[in-house]
């Protein structure tokens, strides 16, 4: 069953825009793996990259001062969760992240609506 959650990274400051746009674009994926029958393990509904955006850190983390902070948010399996983590925790570009699971109220309020989109 999939579960509303708020994934908030923090990505190292990467050289160039396409990089970092890369770098999103990896975790989404992982994010949206399918599994062997094709069925994705998640759906990637929002990405908001402009709410907190980059960021002074307030203590310096593996030598970066400065950091990018992306919010997905996403209707993920829940047995998909370990290996997402994995993945983030190797993943060079990603300083930090945070799993959140949103209650069903609070997802509805973060998907965009028909007029949004």
């Amino acid at each position: 069953m999939k579960r509303p959650y708020e994934i908030t990274i923090l990505f190292r400051i990467l050289a160039t825009e396409e990089e970092t746009q890369a770098a999103i674009d990896q975790v989404k994926a992982w994010i949206e793996k399918p599994t062997d029958d094709g069925v994705p393990q998640g759906i990637v509904n929002k990405i908001d990259r402009n709410l907190l955006g980059r960021r002074k850190l307030a203590y310096e983390i593996d030598k970066q001062r400065d950091g990018l902070y992306v919010i997905f948010y996403a209707d993920v399996e829940t047995n998909h969760l370990t290996d997402l983590e994995l993945n983030l925790k190797v993943y060079t570009p990603v300083l930090r992240y945070l799993l959140i699971r949103l209650d069903e109220e609070a997802s509805k309020a973060s998907q965009p609506s028909a007029s949004e989109a």
